[in-house]
């Protein structure tokens, strides 16, 4: 049985990933400091022979003494209200913990895969966004320490693969929501969810013109384990081409949740990118993949999610 190291592995994205990966029959060890992310995303695997959880920091080398077939580096705080609380831990997961993995992967031949992110493209010129664009970075502004960090990542991977010929592979991964997103993550769809499902107003930065592409979680880590058993080195992008503005996002949560809650419009965050959506071509083209879960059903499904988390709140 091949086995599988998924960094940020209680995350929300991470532990989705340890799903699919014991779904197609690896043994998955998650790592995670438990910065951001919650053991609660993993206790439907506790118990499981295949699957183990190590509370460690990639920040530091890791300690695994097992044969190591994949190594998946998702150990990031990922939304901008959790990295702009954690800016240096945000820079060492993706520059100090980037080298660990790699060092481990290297030393033992096994395949990484890197989670980038759209957020290399910052506030983007290019519209859609291909992965031949290089962005539109402050790297002083308050997403410098993300975006910059994940720049980093890049190209410390690209370089071990030129010269130490690991098999590496770069996804960049465009907006994707789900169930086991926290509700105070800061991102927009949790906290629209979780805003109508407690009656509250919805918070909306700026004018709500400003776009973005939403991907289901299902959606997203079936387009990553293409990437990983792929033959790809050059980053990949994966995300979803329907592209909404955040009051069309709003008005569609108010209509799923049946919440009779108003808009309230805040003054915009500093390089909040005013577009976003990723040309898929490449994936379409190489990985033979796009996303099939509309929109509509996605928040349905996380709607569902959050009003079971959030009736735990009142007892």
């Amino acid at each position: 049985m091949s086995t599988a190291v998924v960094t940020g592995g209680a995350g929300f994205l991470g532990s989705h990933l340890c799903d699919y990966l014991l779904a197609q029959g690896l043994r998955v060890v998650a790592v995670d400091n438990l910065l951001t992310g919650s053991e609660r995303n993993l206790e439907h695997l506790a118990g499981r022979p295949e699957f183990c959880f190590l509370r460690q920091d990639v920040s530091q080398p890791l300690l695994l003494d097992e044969p190591i077939h994949y190594m998946l580096h998702f150990a990031s705080p990922a939304s901008p209200q959790d990295y702009l609380r954690y800016p240096l831990e945000t820079m060492k997961a993706g520059s100090l913990g980037t080298l660990h993995t790699l060092e481990l992967a290297r030393a033992q031949g096994a395949v990484y895969l890197l989670a980038s992110t759209s957020q290399v493209y910052g506030d983007p010129l290019e519209h859609p966004q291909r992965e031949t664009y290089y962005g539109n970075v402050n790297c002083v502004g308050p997403r410098g320490v993300y975006d910059e960090a994940k720049r980093f990542a890049e190209a410390l991977v690209t370089a071990y693969h030129k010269v130490y010929a690991v098999d590496t592979k770069i996804v960049r991964i465009f907006n994707t929501y789900g169930p086991r997103m926290r509700a105070d993550d800061g991102r927009v769809v949790p906290t629209f969810i979780a805003q109508a499902l407690r009656g509250e107003p919805l918070s909306v930065f700026g004018d709500g013109k400003q776009t973005r592409s939403f991907c289901y979680v299902s959606d997203l880590v079936a387009g990553i384990y293409r990437l990983l058993t792929s033959a790809e080195h050059l980053p990949t992008n994966l995300g979803s081409p329907d592209e909404r503005t955040i009051l069309d996002v709003a008005h569609l949560v108010r209509e799923l949740t049946g919440a009779a809650v108003d808009i309230s419009y805040f003054s915009s965050t500093q390089d909040d990118p005013r577009v976003r959506r990723p040309d898929i071509t490449k994936a379409r083209q190489l990985l033979e993949w796009e996303p099939r879960v509309p929109l509509e059903e996605g928040l349905a499904a996380t709607i569902a999610y959050f009003r079971e988390a959030l009736a735990g709140e009142h007892h």
